[in-house]
């Protein structure tokens, strides 16, 4: 019988997770399934429950569920553990560990996939949620000459750039301290996309030759990027390669093989461009 995975999430009827795993299982030659599972608001820790019990050995866990699975772990990678939350889940032998491959995701799309440097770069991060928690401890490991977090409540970065002192010096702020100030690599982790806003980011943020690189993906170009190439970001990228790399790091995990993103990432792309 095939060894059984899924990913978590509220909604999840539109994960892409599905499509990418059975693609690296076919092409890895791993004898696994993988679904889509909706667990209530209120009823994931039964939902993974329900689904350990019934032989799962594995789970990725998305929206709204992330910290609560931190929580519900009963081991933790020190990735995980930085994060503060997980977005994978191994079960065996009684316990549940918990890992957050998103971080090593989006440094691998920048660095393999656009072949783009990290190291010696000024790095500013929009956002000061989970999702920019979760890829702080993977970037400050790349090697930037800085990294600067922004929020519309300033109080919230700074914590956030307090959390990660004991590794590196991290600015924390709002909006408005971004005056006179440029980066080499500006990361949406903000929702804004998705609600169609745009960010308040100061003329001449942009330096020459910067990235604008949006955590979110969609049919067409994101309202930040959007933003960011009128506003002179020399590349634009959106966050489909980020879900693919962590997948393909999730699936290590779980399976202890390397999976080849290059042809599941085309796929996905057409996908979006037809």
């Amino acid at each position: 019988m095939s060894d059984s995975y899924c990913v978590f999430g509220n909604p999840i009827a539109h994960s892409k997770s599905p499509a990418i795993h059975a693609a690296f299982a076919a092409a890895t030659g791993q004898d696994m399934r993988y679904a889509a599972r909706l667990a209530p608001v209120d009823g994931f820790a039964a939902a993974v429950a329900e689904f350990v019990a019934a032989g799962g050995r594995g789970a990725n866990v998305t929206v709204p569920f992330k910290e609560e699975a931190f929580r519900l772990a009963t081991r933790l990678t020190p990735r995980a553990q930085r994060a503060g939350a997980v977005n994978t889940l191994v079960f065996a032998d009684g316990e549940i560990l918990g890992d957050n491959t998103d971080g090593a995701g989006l440094v691998a799309d920048i660095t393999r996939n656009l072949g783009i440097e990290l190291a010696g770069q000024r790095i500013l991060l929009l956002g000061a949620g989970g999702a920019s928690r979760g890829v702080i401890a993977p970037l400050l490991a790349a090697g930037p000459r800085s990294l600067t977090i922004v929020n519309r409540t300033a109080d919230k970065a700074v914590a956030l750039a307090a959390a990660f002192a004991d590794i590196f010096t991290v600015d924390g702020g709002n909006f408005a301290n971004l005056a006179g100030r440029s980066f080499d690599r500006v990361i949406n982790a903000t929702s804004a996309s998705l609600g169609g806003e745009s960010l308040p980011l100061p003329p001449g943020i942009f330096a020459p030759g910067s990235l604008a690189y949006d955590m979110m993906y969609g049919k067409g170009e994101t309202p930040f990027l959007r933003q960011a190439r009128e506003a002179g970001a020399a590349y634009c990228a959106d966050g489909l390669g980020m879900l693919v790399e962590q997948a393909a790091e999730a699936f290590q995990v779980w399976r202890g093989v390397r999976p080849d993103t290059q042809p599941v990432l085309a796929e996905l792309r057409a996908a979006l461009a037809g």
